[in-house]
Parts: structure tokens; C-alpha cells; sequence
């Protein structure tokens, strides 16, 4: 554990990636957010969506790649071994998503006592996924901030050990995986079925499935970076 927890602050002294790109991106698209619905007229109470929440999703995402890929061959000349590096990247991650998520829970209940920034805009809430009571909101916002950064680790281990060619290849694979559902699905008629399913399905439900793809996204990485050489 010690040694984990040692990975852990060594990855944390990204200060860049990890907290302030992230939450300079996010506060950026919050003014522009404010400065649009701030200029359209009355909605009639209508709630006013941003949709630009995604932006602290997509950043972590790529932070995760940068982190491993950028991270692993200094460490591994100091002796570190690449499955404890992973294990304490992974640590860490799981320690910002749930912070970060803390942080927009947070913001949240804040837009909702202030009637939406004065503005009635929805830019923290988001329909359905992030809509319920705060400790489901916190719940999804730890869980999905977490799956981006175990994607975007997987990315840069692909990347570390198959460089360019191996990272499209990678990226090729799993458009082909999406296809291929889709075709199956096109193929069985079952696009009702699936549809019932999402349609019915809680956030809760939801999130629990996520948090599972969290998982799988977490030992695919562990099992590529066993055999990764640098």
C-alpha cells in the first residue's frame, strides 16, 4: 500500500492535468453558458439547458491517457513495477472522480438554490442523469468521471506500448464492436426491446452499469500494462 500510495502522490504532481485544466475548461464554458442564456430573452420559466458539462468528462479522459503515457517510463527507471504504478494511478483516479464529483454535486445544489444562477439555467443539472436527489447526483458524477479517466489510462497504455498505429488500431477496434451491436441488434429486430430497456432503466440501474464498464475498462488496462515494455 505504501508504495501504491507513493504512485499516487507522484502522479498527483500534475497539477496541470489534473486540476486545473479540467476545472479551467469547465468555469470557460460556464461564462459562455452564462453570457448566452444571459442574452436570450425570458423563457416563460422554461428551464434553459447548457449541455456543456461534458467538457470536465472529455478532459479527464485525455488527462487519463497523458497521465499513463507520459507518467510510466520515469517511474518504472526509479523501480517501480508497472503493476503497482497502474494500481496506483487507478487509486488516485478513483480519488478524483469522487472528489470532482463531491465538487459538482456541490455546484449543483448551488444552482438549485439560486434559481438557476438567476437565470434559470441548467447547467450542473442535467436531465435525467444528473436531476435526482445529491447523493445520486454525486453517485453518477463519481462513477462516470471515473470511467473516463480508467478509458483514457487503457488509452495511453495502448499508445505507451503500440504507439500511433497501436492507438488508432485500438480506437478502429472498438468503433468495429459498436457496429457490430448495432448490426445485431438491426438484425434480431430488437431495437423495441432495447429501447424498452434504456426507456425503463433508472440512474440508478444506470449507473450501476457504468460503474461495471468502470471495471472492465480497469482490468483491460491492468492486463495490457502487465506486458508493457518502454
Amino acid at each position: 500500500m505504501n508504495t501504491l500510495t507513493s504512485v499516487a502522490r507522484y502522479q498527483w504532481t500534475n497539477r496541470l492535468g489534473l486540476v486545473i485544466l479540467p476545472w479551467a475548461i469547465l468555469a470557460l464554458d460556464f461564462l459562455i453558458a452564462v453570457m448566452i442564456v444571459g442574452s436570450l430573452p425570458a423563457g416563460h420559466g422554461q428551464p434553459r439547458y447548457a449541455g456543456a458539462l461534458a467538457s470536465i468528462y472529455v478532459v479527464l479522459l485525455v488527462v487519463g491517457a497523458g497521465t499513463i503515457a507520459q507518467q510510466l517510463p520515469f517511474a518504472l527507471a526509479l523501480g517501480v513495477s508497472r503493476r503497482s504504478f497502474y494500481a496506483g494511478t487507478a487509486l488516485l483516479a478513483l480519488a478524483v472522480a469522487a472528489v470532482y464529483g463531491l465538487g459538482l454535486t456541490l455546484l449543483q445544489l448551488i444552482e438549485r438554490g439560486t434559481g438557476g444562477w438567476g437565470l434559470n439555467m441548467h447547467f450542473f443539472r442535467v436531465p435525467y442523469l444528473l436531476s435526482g436527489p445529491w447523493y445520486v447526483t454525486w453517485l453518477t458524477s463519481f462513477v462516470g468521471l471515473a470511467l473516463m479517466l480508467a478509458w483514457g489510462m487503457w488509452f495511453g497504455i495502448i499508445y505507451r506500448r503500440w504507439n500511433l498505429v497501436g492507438l488508432l488500431s485500438f480506437i478502429a477496434v472498438q468503433a468495429l464492436a459498436v457496429t457490430a451491436v448495432l448490426l445485431v441488434i438491426g438484425g434480431a429486430n430488437a431495437w423495441h426491446s432495447v429501447g424498452h430497456f434504456f426507456t425503463t432503466l433508472t440512474i440508478e440501474g444506470l449507473t450501476g452499469l457504468l460503474a461495471a464498464l468502470t471495471v472492465v475498462l480497469l482490468a483491460g488496462g491492468y492486463a495490457t500494462v502487465r506486458r508493457l515494455t518502454v
